[in-house]
């Protein structure tokens, strides 16, 4: 039984980085939909020219002047596809009245937490301590947009390497997420009825051993199969640090090594009743992004 209302939001919808992949996705769409829809942006110059915005207006979410709260000045829904340490800023630029939807990070249970991982949480804390209606989602890696740099990173790498050396083997879990489900949950959030601050993960359908997740992009893009070496991790970023003196090759940190062998998976059941749908499979979203479909 869905959770989700049929409300539609009063006032125009204000999106906080119109301008990028989350942004772009969930504006285009929400003007499909009827909505009047604010951009709020560092360079108006970037926004998609297909969009029909009702209105664009620029704001710096590291400044600590007015131009944020001018910018969302008669906002009654906020989408923020910006990091989540700006959820502080936004709170206090922003109507008391004012609805927040705004994209988190499963980094945050992450065993290694860095600055994006900490911004995430205090970002979440944030709007908790609020009391503000509103809601925090966490997607697992996004993949699936024009230019994301996960799966679109790893299949250049593959292409280059044809071997895949990995921590651990490589057994540890991951569960991506489609752009377009990304999307979709944030259109499901914008009718949600919130009575004050909640966090929600969201991921995809499947969650599969990075071994696999390597195999399935090697297969899809049209590489082929690919060779998975357990490399320790010590070694592996000692690797890494040495990549970054080879031009084309894709730079990995030590953090994303570390994080390459913990379980990155999720129960969507509380996704699903909250939101309102079911993610797509992994296949079926590699599928849509190199246009092939295989059998792994």
């Amino acid at each position: 039984m869905t959770t989700v209302s049929a409300d539609r939001p009063s006032g125009p919808i204000a999106v906080i980085g119109a301008s990028g992949r989350s942004g772009t996705a969930v504006s285009r769409a929400l003007v499909a939909q009827g909505h009047a829809v604010v951009a709020v942006v560092r360079d108006a110059t970037r926004c998609a020219s297909d969009i029909a915005f009702s209105e664009i207006r620029t704001a710096d979410l590291a400044d600590s002047g007015t131009a944020l709260s001018r910018a969302l000045d008669g906002a009654r829904t906020i989408i923020s596809t910006a990091h989540a340490r700006h959820v502080p800023a936004i709170l206090a630029a922003s109507s008391p009245e004012a609805r927040l939807i705004c994209l988190g990070s499963t980094r945050k249970f992450t065993r290694w937490p860095d600055a994006h991982g900490r911004g995430v949480l205090a970002g979440e804390r944030a709007l908790m301590a609020s009391g503000r209606p509103g809601i925090i989602l966490h997607p697992t890696m996004i993949y699936g947009a024009a230019g994301e740099d996960n799966v679109q990173r790893l299949a250049a790498l593959l292409r280059r390497l044809h071997v895949a050396p990995l921590p651990g083997g490589g057994f540890a879990l991951v569960q991506p997420i489609e752009q377009g489900d990304v999307t979709r949950a944030l259109l499901a959030a914008v009718s949600l009825h919130l009575d004050g601050p909640e966090s929600l993960v969201i991921a995809g359908a499947d969650a599969v051993p990075y071994r696999r997740f390597v195999q399935m992009v090697a297969g899809f893009s049209g590489i082929g199969r690919v060779r998975i070496v357990n490399v320790p991790a010590p070694l592996l970023m000692l690797g890494a640090r040495v990549a970054r003196l080879v031009p084309g090759l894709p730079r990995i940190g030590p953090d994303e090594i570390r994080r390459l062998l913990e379980d990155k998976a999720f129960d969507i059941g509380p996704m699903q009743a909250r939101l309102g749908f079911a993610p797509i499979g992994l296949s079926e979203g590699l599928t849509r992004l190199f246009g092939t479909r295989h059998t792994i």
